[in-house]
């Protein structure tokens, strides 16, 4: 997996009738379900008109040793890191330590560019730095400790992949390099100037920059599922540092939304630039909008870790999803505790199963093909279980739910195949997409 990378919640649009009352039994009832079907390790928190109105834990910090998770459980947070970031910029701006038009080559001239590209570029993922994250050796190196040195060679190295300000393109070292800026401007570590700008005067008890795992300190471990929870690796730290390496709960990453919008950290000033968007992105900050409700927000992911931070300013809402083992959609869970704090119809996912031997997969695999993406879809098996692989994209192993029906509920994909006309019908998103065998 490729670590602490972007992803997008759902937009949804569309008018119901709903209840006017805060069903908690009926959101525990939801994750009760997910929890029962392995389907998601992690916590959530909701905060609303200054409080902090649910919150809900699922599965273990610590699976091996049987360690439940709780309220305050610590998770890596992946690229809600880039928020908290692009906020200490923000407040450098304000300190007077530094501004938006000054140029990199001011602190690493040796970067391709360098004298084109700016603060802002860099916050707004604008510069053209090749992100070292989406090498296929990454996963080869990325569990050793790297120094600033190092990581500005290899940075360096990466190169350009387009002139400055000319486009987006998401870039994981933009953000270390933001989180060396600031350790310069201020001459301390970054894990101080979080603490010192940040975490004592928002009283976040549960935030700091990570280190190794340590499950004494109440830490969660990261893991993956195929057919069993099993542990992930640990990026070190060193390697993500602003852009994915912060540690925290859901409690404390809804007092941070909540106190980001209200002022309460940077000025009203410096949150309209963060939440000025262009192309999708403005400072370490996107859209995130649900049904008529315009939200900002971030998405995260690092090792098994994931995570989702939103908030809705006119609403007085913010919604933390914290994650350290998904088998389901991060955005589904979203979609249905906002559809409960916003009184908006959901469902309660029922989770079904299907036999199948390895034999009777073998009418399903093949490669397939459709007009409507610019991808082949290959179906294989290893032994009862099968697996879907589309073009430059990672396995997905199948759970079969139904005859000729099977899923990835942690991207939310179903494959309904049909044998006798050797087609398979693809839904995503609500969207269906039919694929037939080369």
């Amino acid at each position: 997996m490729k670590t602490f990378f972007i992803a997008v919640i759902c937009t949804i649009v569309c008018t119901a009738t709903f209840a006017q009352k805060f069903d908690k039994t009926r959101l525990d009832t939801y994750f009760n379900t997910l929890e029962k079907n392995n389907k998601f390790m992690g916590s959530v928190a909701v905060f609303q008109n200054g409080q902090i109105i649910y919150t809900r834990s699922a599965g273990f910090s610590d699976y091996e040793n049987h360690i439940k998770a709780t309220e305050n459980s610590k998770y890596r947070i992946g690229s809600i890191s880039k928020t908290i970031t692009a906020t200490l910029i923000l407040k450098a701006v304000e300190e007077g330590k530094i501004t938006l038009d000054k140029k990199l080559a001011d602190f690493y001239p040796s970067i391709k560019n360098a004298d084109m590209i700016t603060v802002e570029q860099l916050l707004r993922h604008r510069s053209g730095i090749h992100s070292f994250t989406d090498d296929e050796d990454y996963e080869t190196w990325n569990t050793q400790p790297k120094s600033e040195e190092e990581l500005l060679d290899i940075i360096s190295k990466g190169n350009s992949e387009f002139k400055p300000d000319s486009t987006f393109k998401y870039s994981n070292p933009n953000y270390i390099l933001l989180s060396f800026i600031l350790q310069k401007i201020y001459n301390k570590t970054y894990a101080e100037i979080v603490r010192e700008k940040i975490v004592l005067p928002l009283g976040l008890n549960h935030t700091y920059f990570g280190s190794a795992i340590n499950a004494q300190n109440n830490e969660c471990y990261s893991y993956s599922f195929s057919g069993k929870w099993e542990k992930e690796t640990e990026t070190d730290m060193s390697i993500p540092m602003g852009a994915g390496g912060i540690v925290s709960s859901p409690t404390d990453m809804v007092k941070f939304g909540n106190a980001l919008f209200s002022g309460k950290i940077i000025s009203k000033k410096s949150y309209t630039q963060m939440t000025n968007i262009k192309d999708g992105y403005g400072m370490g900050l996107f859209k995130l909008p649900f049904y008529e409700k315009e939200g900002f927000g971030h998405t995260g992911a690092i090792d098994g870790f994931s995570s989702m931070l939103s908030f809705y300013p006119e609403s007085g809402v913010t919604f933390a999803l914290l994650s350290n083992g998904n088998n389901y959609s991060n955005n589904q869970i979203a979609i249905t505790v906002l559809s409960e704090v916003f009184h908006k119809p959901y469902n309660i996912p029922e989770f079904k199963s299907f036999a199948v031997t390895t034999e009777d997969l073998d009418k399903y695999l093949g490669t397939y093909i459709t007009d409507a993406l610019p991808l082949k879809l290959t179906i294989t098996k290893k032994g009862a279980t099968l697996i879907a692989q589309a073009t430059g994209q990672q396995q997905l192993l199948l759970e079969a739910t139904d005859k000729d029906v099977f899923s990835f509920d942690k991207a939310g994909i179903v494959l309904k195949f049909n044998t006798e006309k050797k087609t398979v019908i693809l839904e995503q998103g609500g969207g269906e997409y039919l694929f037939t065998k080369e």
